[in-house]
Formats: structure tokens, sequence, C-alpha cells
């Protein structure tokens, strides 16, 4: 059994011949049916210029989301720092909470969200990339104006900061500024235990949290079978390929009938296993004790699934046989 609170991560993923609009549609009906089954919160990430993902707006979609729920906290996981003004995003998610009665949670990362140097420069509006000084500097101005009645006047519940990370530096980030952090272990698995032993290490209560608090996101596809879980896994098995071979993540997701018949190069059977491991896989009963397992490994206070499956069904029956 797993004896946390469950989250869920939606990226909107465009299947190849589909359109952004086809991989858009389908979100009230997820955001609604994870609201159902009492998952805690529904994230949505930002990305750019990507064939594959559509999730170009968290603030967008964590609205939408929240106006056809009731009960689940909506969110980023994460809005992109380099890419906004800290004071605009205390604005948008301070109207996010006054519309959804505070069950709004504002996730920050570090970087671009984009591999295209033309977009990362016309996010930054012609700035250079973002430094690590320039990263700490926006996350804690942001954290200044959180609940700033500069920001909206008086009466608005806070939205509740976090911080991403997927190394043990942007643990200490979280740590030194006592945020809870949203590991990204569906990601970089190996830097996992250090980031956390990390984080732990070097936490420092603040008014955010009194002590560390751990969401550990994980990759999960979850079926009624397990050669079914396989089949519907083939597509982000693809994408994993070209980023390990330096290919880069501009690559459409494929259908689960195209990934089948596609050819992978014969190193790539081992980096894509090492990473799968890592992850949860297979029918109910082992992704569960999959989850179990890494709940107890981690020491994670929350689980927060991301199910790479661009067909709308077949995420839903992935959340309803994870909770069951």
């Amino acid at each position: 059994m797993i004896d946390l609170p469950l989250s869920a991560l939606e990226l909107a993923l465009v299947e190849a011949g589909q359109s952004a609009t086809a991989a858009l549609e389908p979100l009230s009906a997820v955001a609604r049916r994870v609201d159902e089954l009492g998952y805690r919160r529904l994230w949505f990430a930002e990305h750019h210029g990507s064939p594959a993902i559509a999730s170009a707006s968290p603030q967008v979609l964590a609205a939408h989301a929240g106006a056809v729920t009731s009960r689940i906290r909506v969110g980023s996981g994460g809005v992109l720092a380099p890419n906004h003004a800290p004071f605009a995003l205390a604005e948008q998610f301070g109207t996010l909470s006054a519309l959804n009665g505070g069950r709004v949670d504002l996730g920050v990362g570090r970087g671009p969200g984009a591999l295209d140097p033309d977009i990362i420069r016309a996010l930054r509006r012609g700035a250079e990339p973002a430094q690590e000084a320039d990263y700490h500097a926006d996350v804690d101005e942001l954290l200044k104006y959180l609940g700033s009645d500069k920001v909206l006047p008086g009466g608005v519940t806070v939205p509740e900061p976090w911080l991403l990370s997927s190394s043990p530096a942007g643990a200490e980030v979280a740590a030194e500024r006592g945020l809870p952090i949203a590991f990204a272990h569906h990601i970089r698995p190996d830097n996992t235990a250090p980031s956390l032993e990390r984080y732990r290490e070097k936490f420092q209560p603040s008014k955010w949290r009194s002590t560390p608090y751990v969401l550990l996101c994980v990759e999960t596809i979850c079926a009624d079978t397990e050669a079914e879980a396989e089949y519907l896994s083939g597509p982000m098995n693809v994408l994993k390929s070209h980023l390990l071979t330096g290919g880069g993540g501009d690559q459409p997701m494929l259908t689960p009938e195209e990934a089948a018949g596609y050819e992978f190069a014969p190193e790539m059977a081992p980096q894509l296993e090492h990473f799968r491991a890592a992850q949860a896989y297979g029918e109910r009963e082992q992704v569960q004790a999959r989850l179990a397992e890494l709940a107890k490994q981690t020491g994670a206070d929350e689980i927060m699934i991301t199910v790479p499956v661009f067909d709308a069904k077949a995420r839903i029956r992935c959340y309803e046989l994870v909770k069951e």
C-alpha cells in the first residue's frame, strides 16, 4: 500500500498527426477525474517549442483545471523563473488563488523550458540566458512579493510556493529558503538520493515550512495488464532514445503502433532499462509495490505521478488503478 498523498503532473502530450487542440481538449475530463479520485494536487509543466508537448502556459492550464474542479489543489510544476518577471508571477498566481479558494501551488523551476535558442531569447525579450545568480535573485524576489498588498489587496490566500529540483544544487536552493521541494525523479533518478540528502541536511525553517517536505515525481504507466503498460510506454521510450543519443527533444510523439515497430540502436536497451527500472511501470500490483518502495527509499512525504501517455482514457485509467 502507498500510505502517502498522491498527486498528478500533466504534460498535455501531442501525438504525431494530432494537434495541440486535441491534446488540450481532454484536460477538463482528466482534471475532474483526479479530483473525484482524491488526488491532492494537479500540476502543469512549462515547455516551449516542442512538437510533443502542449503545456506552454501552466498558469492558463491551472486556471482551466481550477474552474472544473472543487477540491484538488492546482498549479505549476513548474513555472520557469527565467521566463517571467517575479512580480508578474506573484500577480498571476495570487489571482489564481483568489479565484480558486486558495487551493493554488506555485512550483518554480530553473530551466528555460526550451531547446531552441531563438525561443529562449524571445522568452527573455532578447536577454542572455539566465545564470545561477539570476535564478536565486528571481526566487527571492518572488517570495518577497507573495502575499504583498502591492500585488493584490489583502484577504487573498497566498499561493503555496515550491521549488523544483533535479540536482543537489537545486535542492540546496530550496533548503536555504525553507521551501518544500518537488524532486524530478522522473527526469534525473540518479540524482534523487544525493539531492534529498543535501536538502534535508541544509534545510532552514521559514515562514513557508518549519520542517523539510519532499514531493517525489515518478514516471508511471499503470494499466490493467503488464503487456498493455509496455505497449503504452513505447512512444516515450522513443522520445527518450532521441534525447539520450543527442537528437534533442524536438521529436514528435509517435503513436503506440508506430513505436511498437521502432528499431532502437543496440546501445539504447541498457540505458532505457536503467531509467525504466527507476520509475513505475506495469499492472496495478507492480506499480503500487514500486511506488511504495520508492517512498520508503527516499522518505518522500508525497508521491506525484506523471503519465507520459497521449490517450486521455488510458491516463485516467492509470490514475484510477494507482489510487485503488
